[in-house]
């Protein structure tokens, strides 16, 4: 099959759309398909094609709500005169989907769907976007979601779409089938010393504020917190989460570029943002009071992987999601997680036996927010039940095997393509 996927970033981009995308992609490159990608230009991606999966790059950015710039009608033409057998977008609200829409009926092959949660549905912006939604999902061949329940398959029932396929998210197993344990060792923790783990970037949506708070009221006064992220250039990091939790230190934005490193009294005032040496990746320690010791790493894809077998607990306190990876890695890490009800983490919790969900506040605007009280409690119950904590590991773990590795799951797209050309 000649088949074409597009999604808004692509590898060497990290984050949960590019992942799929890539899994996916790659395998079906590694079974004799001819796979394009169509997605952003990034000066750093040295190469065209990788591994085996070719790369279209395009100079666009935005929605067609936020507005559209750059080789918007390059980008189209491309999708009208690409002889290809099939094509997959992934995820509405970005400019690789949203440009599509208006010549889908003029696209000549397949088509497929991928809408990934409508993340803005309940946004009052993107009002008119949704109510157009509808007739564009009809003029596809096939949609695929990744969770049972969740707003965008519920959206699709209540305007009669029923022609999707259920295909969940997973883990890789070959990249999780031989964990480096020398985590721990690399950032000077102790085996004894329980260590909480949480992975997002730094949107300001990823929950560190609730993780950072809950740390800080844990009964349990030895452990390690360990937050990793990619720096992302718009957001303050400052103003997202250090400032409010640690008190007035300094003004001014971290950046990746800056790879500085902050120290400062857990939950008081510090000297400041001092140059380090220099770091592989954006790290910044701050050195806790007491025995607490919180750590923030940006680090390279096979330091996130260690670091999940390293964990005694993945906390997962998003306030918006919709089928998070970082619950099926934490299953493939044997690393039991306690998350927050967003997205459909609970679903993934009930289909894997890997994790906890924590009391959830379901906001009407579609975000999810917890109490730091009840999830420090929550952490505090799983850290002191050793018994409890294995056996969601090995549960979860069994369970991922079994169903949630990207080498069952990416077959199962392939299969799906085929079907739809039949």
């Amino acid at each position: 099959m000649k088949i074409l996927h597009t999604v808004e970033y692509y590898h060497p981009s990290l984050g949960g759309a590019q992942e799929v995308v890539r899994q996916v992609s790659e395998f079906l490159a590694a079974h004799g398909h001819d796979i394009t990608v169509a997605t952003t230009r990034l000066n750093n991606r040295k190469n065209r094609i990788i591994n085996g999966v070719k790369i279209e790059e395009f100079d666009i950015s935005g929605n067609a709500v936020e507005g559209m710039q750059g080789e918007i009608d390059r980008y189209q033409r491309f999708l009208l005169e690409g002889k290809f057998d099939i094509m997959m977008n992934y995820a509405a609200q970005q400019w690789t989907m949203d440009a599509a829409f208006p010549i889908l009926d003029r696209i000549p092959y397949k088509k497929v769907m991928v809408p990934c949660g409508f993340s803005n549905l309940f946004n009052p912006k993107y009002s008119v976007y949704f109510q157009n939604i509808p007739k564009a999902m009809k003029q596809y061949d096939q949609l695929i979601f990744h969770t049972s329940h969740y707003r965008d398959i519920d959206f699709a029932h209540k305007h009669g779409i029923d022609h999707y396929s259920l295909i969940p998210n997973g883990a890789s197993q070959s990249e999780f089938s031989s964990p480096d344990l020398t985590f721990r060792q690399r950032n000077n923790i102790p085996n004894d010393v329980p260590m909480l783990l949480t992975v997002g970037s730094h949107t300001g949506m990823k929950g560190h504020q609730l993780v950072l708070e809950a740390f800080r009221q844990l009964q349990t006064k030895n452990g390690v917190l360990v937050i990793i992220g990619n720096m992302v250039e718009s957001v303050n990091l400052w103003q997202c989460f250090l400032r409010p939790l640690l008190g007035t230190i300094s003004k001014g934005k971290v950046h990746q570029a800056a790879q500085l490193i902050l120290r400062t009294t857990f939950g008081g005032i510090g000297p400041g943002c001092i140059p380090d040496c220099k770091m592989r990746s954006s790290l910044i320690n701050i050195a806790a009071k007491g025995q607490k010791r919180v750590i923030l790493l940006d680090p390279p894809r096979k330091e996130v992987v260690a670091a999940l077998h390293a964990a005694d607990l993945f906390v997962f306190g998003s306030n918006i999601e919709y089928s998070p990876l970082v619950l099926f890695e934490a299953m493939a890490a044997s690393t039991p997680f306690l998350s927050l009800a967003c997205g459909n983490a609970a679903e993934i919790a009930s289909w894997g036996g890997g994790g906890v969900i924590a009391p959830t506040i379901q906001k009407e605007n579609g975000m999810a927010e917890g109490d730091p009280s009840e999830f420090a409690i929550a952490i505090d119950d799983l850290l002191q039940n050793g018994t409890e904590r294995l056996n969601l590991a090995k549960t979860g773990h069994s369970a991922w095997l079994k169903q949630f590795t990207w080498e069952k799951i990416a077959p199962q797209y392939e299969k799906l393509y085929q079907e739809i050309l039949l």
